[in-house]
């Protein structure tokens, strides 16, 4: 089989996707378009992305032109060893919502903890979270967070200590889809007028609006936005969260006097 029966291959099996000098990306671009066609890509790929040792070797291959190009010269992709790099002790964090009730600034945010590989990272992860206030969802084991990712999502109030509100400890985040989505309604402060007030919840990446529903009959739409959105924002939005690949992120705020009474996708 000649380079040029290569490129045609692949050209055929990524669906049109051009290729160019970096035909590797090309057909993770095609995968990720057409995903139910994975397999059938990668069997495309395999005849010219080889190698024992897990690094690409590309066969030289020929423009439209008949001009040979030259290969992509590619290398393993670094794998995050330390746990500093892991966020094993200090987590990632990302900023949700945030504004203002009776004159206190309220805040509510998320932070993805980074699995632990071995009792000793285990240990200083529980203590690390302890300092902090946080419980995780296995207690206080720290054998329970061994190749685990632990999630928080927070509430503050004021100059108060950060409360959790949604959290969880898994060993595989799952990836939400098409309406999927989970939810909780926390006081926006702390008197008995904010209960309900405040939601939260996670949705599937393709989610661009969630509608939260009011007891009084209105509703709310929080719109999805990219990730140079200004965070210091009252308004009702969708945003990814470091750390969190398989869902995104929504906040909204129901009005004086009322409270939550359900949320869904609704585009």
């Amino acid at each position: 089989m000649t380079d040029r029966d290569i490129a045609l291959l692949l050209a055929d099996a990524a669906d049109g996707v051009e290729i160019g000098i970096a035909p590797y990306q090309a057909v993770i671009r095609g995968g990720r378009r057409r995903r139910a066609r994975r397999w059938a890509l990668a069997t495309a790929a395999a005849l010219v992305i080889t190698g024992t040792s897990g690094t690409l070797a590309l066969a030289s291959l020929r423009d439209g032109n008949g001009v040979e190009v030259a290969p992509a010269v590619s290398q393993k992709p670094t794998v995050p060893s330390t746990p500093e790099e892991r966020h094993v002790y200090e987590p990632q964090r990302t900023a949700l919502a945030m504004g203002t009730y009776r004159d206190k600034p309220w805040r509510a945010a998320i932070e993805v903890w980074g699995a632990p590989r071995d009792k000793a990272e285990a240990d200083k992860q529980l203590a690390a979270m302890t300092d902090l206030g946080l419980e995780p969802a296995g207690g206080r084991k720290a054998a329970a967070l061994i190749g685990k990712t632990s999630f928080f999502v927070t509430r503050a109030y004021g100059d108060a200590r950060p409360q959790q509100v949604m959290f969880n400890t898994e060993a595989k985040q799952d990836t939400l889809v098409g309406t999927d989505m989970e939810a909780a309604a926390t006081r926006l402060g702390t008197s008995g007028e904010s209960s309900g007030r405040l939601v939260i919840g996670e949705v599937a990446k393709t989610a661009q609006h969630v509608t939260c529903h009011w007891k009084d009959g209105t509703s709310t739409v929080a719109g999805k936005i990219n990730a140079n959105h200004d965070i210091y924002t009252e308004d009702p939005v969708i945003r990814s969260v470091d750390g969190y690949p398989g869902a995104n992120w929504f906040v909204c705020v129901a009005p004086a006097g009322t409270s939550y009474e359900s949320a869904e996708v609704t585009k």
